[in-house]
């Protein structure tokens, strides 16, 4: 009975209208049925009407729910595209559609369930992935929360350089809480450090009244380098050490957050091992490589969220004696989402505000002054400034 109230209870609907005085607002009591054939709502303050799949993963689909979720749950758990085509006679082109919608729709439910809740990380990993496409070799970095096991979002790229790393550690930096104590361990890449530098920094106005404010690094930021040195596939040698700040600090929050007596990348390691099995296009040796980077980023996303909402860990639940998912540990949710209540959730826009009144305001102590009105003359002024008689 909950599944079906996910898309057709009344009461936990909004208008997504952007000129919506009400739009965002559930219980409002705004919105009513509207039609008995489709299941379709329309909003009372702007008249607006809309399906009640507007807003999910659904929208715009016309295969049965049931089936819709059932494809995208075999996704998520690393089931190959063409295996899905034969089993359920699908197009193959329909799947990988499905695709796409499901991981734009679980990004923005990432953005707006972890990066506006702004949580204490206090530390993290981040490792990136270097994945075999097709007429392609893409990277894949992502970052982990070590004490919850929640996966903090991953950027995929082209080439291996800066602009990944920027990417990552600024969308880290959205869902920290500013001005924290934060760990980050990062492998032996050298563009790590001076990204997090650039991306945990806050503005310190300057004493002086010119010039721009000055962009200051968090004073409790520590970075460690983890640099493993491997000689016929095994690691022979394994360097620790710390790229800023105290190596003290950094062993007493590897002991808060449970994650090591010593400077590690474990917990990271591990989430990309289950991001190999998850994700089809990340399997070694495998003949269904991704096309694209798109698909790729789409899948990523799935099994992220899902494995942030959906999946009890078993680390987690082994210490609580029950179910518990990263989310439930990181206190953003109180159960475990199915894979449909994932897909089904509505993203609120922003609550609406009154557009400025722009031009001069009117004076309200002077009485209006009336236009003066412009008479024709039977003048016409020429060029250099003289004026001889019109012939119209």
């Amino acid at each position: 009975m909950k599944q079906n109230r996910l898309l057709s209870d009344a009461s936990q609907l909004f208008c997504q209208n952007e000129r919506c005085p009400a739009r965002g607002q559930i219980g409002a009591r705004n919105i009513v049925k509207h039609g008995q054939k489709r299941e379709r709502y329309k909003c009372k303050v702007c008249g607006k009407t809309f399906s009640a799949k507007e807003g999910t993963m659904f929208e715009g689909l016309r295969k049965p729910v049931e089936l819709i979720v059932i494809v995208v749950t075999l996704l998520s758990y690393g089931c190959p595209l063409q295996a899905i085509v034969h089993a359920f006679e699908l197009d193959e082109r329909t799947v990988a559609r499905w695709q796409k919608q499901a991981g734009a729709h679980c990004q923005k439910v990432h953005e707006e369930q972890i990066m506006q809740n702004k949580l204490d990380l206090q530390h993290i990993q981040a490792d990136e992935i270097r994945v075999k496409g097709c007429t392609m070799i893409p990277w894949m970095a992502m970052a982990i929360m070590v004490s919850t096991r929640l996966w903090l979002g991953g950027v995929v790229s082209l080439r291996r350089d800066r602009k990944l790393a920027d990417a990552l550690f600024r969308l880290v930096r959205g869902c920290a809480t500013p001005l924290r104590p934060l760990l980050v361990l990062t492998d032996g890449w050298a563009a790590y450090p001076h990204s997090i530098r650039r991306a945990f920094r806050e503005k310190r106005p300057r004493l002086t009244s010119k010039g721009r404010c000055k962009l200051v690094v968090w004073p409790e930021l520590l970075i460690g380098t983890v640099i493993k040195r491997t000689a016929k596939k095994h690691v022979v040698e394994v360097i620790r050490r710390m790229a800023h700040g105290l190596e003290e600090k950094a062993l007493h929050l590897l002991s808060s957050t449970s994650g090591g007596k010593v400077l590690n990348t474990a917990f990271i390691e591990r989430i990309n091992g289950t991001f190999r099995e998850r994700l089809a296009g990340l399997t070694r040796r495998c003949r269904h490589a991704p096309r694209t980077s798109t698909l790729l980023e789409a899948g990523m996303w799935l099994v992220g969220c899902t494995y942030n909402w959906c999946w009890a860990h078993q680390e987690l639940s082994r210490k609580r004696g029950d179910a518990i998912s990263p989310a439930m540990a990181s206190g953003l949710t109180d159960h475990l989402w199915t894979v449909k209540e994932l897909l089904a959730h509505r993203i609120a826009p922003s609550p609406w505000s009154p557009p400025k009144r722009r031009g001069r305001p009117p004076s309200l102590g002077r009485p209006h002054k009336a236009a003066p009105i412009k008479r024709r003359t039977g003048l016409l002024r020429l060029k250099g400034g003289a004026l001889c008689p019109s012939t119209r």
